[in-house]
């Protein structure tokens, strides 16, 4: 990791708030959060947003879940794929959606329409920064008012994310195969031809 991790001991007051609410609502300090106790006011902030679009938004978790690799994704963002990606498919993502996504694949989701629906959203979204009236209109007959509007707070708070992790290079897991063939480390690569 490019910072240094605040030890306990050397924590402000503020950042120790912090991390006893991070520790007693996700059982660790992990990832971005050891990014974010520098700047305690945004880690307030990101947390309190990162806990809604988790854990309390309109959206089902399966939809919330692969919001996040959908970020992680187009932000090739290693460690937040590798944190998600196995409860995105216990939570009813299939898995070869999910390796369909991490290799710049089509997704298949078989009759799920939420899930296709948002996909398509996501993507345009993420690609061209617009959302077409086309794909407005459809994911308006999947989805609620409320739900089109957390899509937001989703795909921002896991871009965020994203971009956290990857300027800081908070640590991939050791134990976890690189799930993105372009990418190794923090560095986009030639995926090697067979």
């Amino acid at each position: 990791m490019r910072l240094n991790v605040i030890p306990r001991e050397d924590m402000t007051e503020r950042q120790g708030e912090l991390a006893d609410r991070i520790i007693a609502k996700r059982g660790k300090i992990g990832g971005p959060f050891k990014v974010w106790l520098n700047s305690p006011e945004l880690c307030d902030r990101v947390e309190a947003l990162g806990a809604f679009v988790r854990f309390d938004c309109s959206l089902p978790e399966r939809i919330r879940e692969y919001s996040l690799l959908v970020a992680a994704r187009y932000f090739d963002a290693q460690f937040s794929w590798n944190a998600h990606v196995d409860k995105a498919i216990e939570t009813g993502v299939p898995a070869e959606a999910v390796e369909a996504l991490a290799t710049w694949q089509e997704p298949e989701f078989g009759d799920d329409t939420e899930l296709a629906t948002f996909h398509e959203l996501a993507v345009e979204l993420l690609t061209t920064h617009f959302v077409s009236d086309e794909m407005f209109a459809r994911a308006r007959d999947v989805f609620t008012d409320q739900q089109l509007v957390d899509t937001i707070g989703l795909l921002g708070n896991f871009t965020m994310l994203s971009m956290c992790l990857n300027m800081f290079q908070v640590d991939l897991q050791p134990d976890r195969t690189p799930p993105f063939p372009d990418v190794r480390g923090y560095e986009k690569v030639v995926p090697a031809t067979t």
